[in-house]
């Protein structure tokens, strides 16, 4: 999943960023020539106004001279410390594990497990949270431990604490919320910095509250979304990853715009999930740069 390679080749990804200046992506396709590697994928990014670069390398290992932890060393001596990168690097033959966090809605839980027991996505999926005993049936059934946390404003700190222990005992590298109805605290974001993923539905104009489809219904609104983001310690206000739109007319009753809804937040959430597994979205403040 992680890769774009066969999956019979073991392949090394590493995202950068650093300041723009002349001569990195020779620097870093010689670094990869000159240990016998060959460069699968390659995409690279300047954003002018704050004159950064971003690139993404992926290259097959099946000669590559260094192991795993002198690439490291080699790659921080020679270009990570002199070109000021900030470099993050992965392997396609190491399986991402994740967990989901879901309330009562399950409509977005179901579509990644499903992706997960179909071997459209090679991931595991240890371990769901959730708020209500609605969705035990559905971790026992794709075989995860299912925890049931009712969380308030009296015990959230300790219950949280419990999430952040389990998370870390499964080694969980990427937390999802599938349709969460709980705000992380600020001390929860903390722990998992950009490995956090939401989604939420995107009406314009804005509804907020209860019913929002009851609301876009009564003003007739022509277009529905939905947006996925890293989460930050600002609700619903981190990099965004992922959104897209499907039509609405006159016909469509608030049934309709319900389901309408539920099917692009599942498809806006597989993507960026996706997109994360895949090690294709850097980071910069609070945007996102996505290699697609």
């Amino acid at each position: 999943m992680p890769s774009i390679a066969s999956p019979y080749m073991r392949a090394a990804i590493i995202l950068i960023s650093c300041p723009d200046q002349t001569g990195i992506i020779t620097a870093v396709t010689e670094f990869v020539y000159r240990h016998q590697g060959n460069i699968i994928d390659l995409d690279e990014h300047v954003d002018f106004e704050t004159g950064t670069f971003f690139m993404r390398v992926e290259w097959d290992l099946s000669s590559f001279t260094l192991d795993d932890d002198e690439l490291r060393a080699y790659f921080q001596r020679y270009l990570g410390s002199p070109y000021q990168m900030e470099w993050s690097l992965y392997f396609s033959d190491i399986k991402p594990t994740i967990a989901l966090f879901v309330s009562q809605h399950l409509h977005c839980l179901y579509d990644i497990l499903a992706r997960c027991e179909s071997k459209e996505w090679d991931v595991k999926v240890p371990v769901i949270f959730g708020n209500h005993e609605v969705a035990r049936p559905v971790a026992e059934r794709f075989g995860a431990e299912f925890h049931l946390l009712h969380i308030n404003k009296e015990n959230k700190r300790e219950q949280e604490q419990k999430q952040i222990e389990t998370l870390k005992a499964h080694n969980v590298e990427l937390v999802v919320l599938t349709r969460y109805m709980q705000t992380l605290s600020d001390n929860f974001v903390h722990e998992f910095p950009h490995r956090i993923i939401n989604i939420h539905h995107s009406l314009l104009p804005a509804f907020v509250g209860a019913k929002p489809y009851h609301q876009a219904y009564d003003r007739g609104v022509k277009i529905i979304g939905a947006t996925s983001h890293y989460v930050t310690a600002e609700l619903d206000a981190g990099p965004i990853i992922e959104q897209d739109i499907v039509r609405i007319t006159h016909k469509d009753s608030i049934q309709d715009m319900i389901r309408k809804g539920r099917d692009i937040e599942k498809i806006i959430l597989a993507r960026a999930v996706r997109l994360h597994m895949q090690r294709k979205i850097l980071v910069h403040g609070n945007r996102t740069v996505v290699f697609v």
